[in-house]
């Protein structure tokens, strides 16, 4: 049952980058706008694909157990910055203060589920080097 619990978890946990990658590429213009928006405005296509390979590299990495612990760097490099970065609760206004707290939290509870697959492994079912 723990191997299928970690596959599934890995699934879940690689599917929100996966996804994010896939919204960036999509939606390549408003994403554009939401980083001018947060003050990224140098460099914005190198930090985008920058970021997008990161997402994909990391969530595939995740997603089948390869080499985990580098696909767990990979997402961190890219997930660490972003939280506080897009999600500084401290400096919106307080009607916003709550729901940012709590996408902050969200954002934090991932680095720390990131963190448990580095530390603890990616389980039977993946793929090993």
């Amino acid at each position: 049952m723990r191997d299928i619990t970690d596959l599934i978890g890995r699934i879940f946990l690689s599917a929100i980058f996966l996804f994010e990658a896939i919204d960036s590429i999509l939606f390549i213009e408003k994403t554009k706008v939401t980083m001018t928006m947060h003050g990224l405005t140098s460099n914005q296509d190198v930090l985008l694909y920058g970021a997008v390979f990161l997402l994909v590299m990391g969530g595939l990495m995740v997603l089948l157990g390869y080499r985990s612990t580098l696909g767990v760097i990979l997402l961190l490099i890219y997930w660490v910055p972003v939280t506080f970065i897009v999600h500084d609760f401290w400096t919106y206004p307080p009607e916003q203060l709550r729901l940012q707290s709590i996408l902050f939290m969200k954002d934090i509870a991932i680095i720390g589920g990131l963190l448990m697959l580095a530390g603890k492994g990616s389980g039977r079912y993946s793929i090993k080097r």
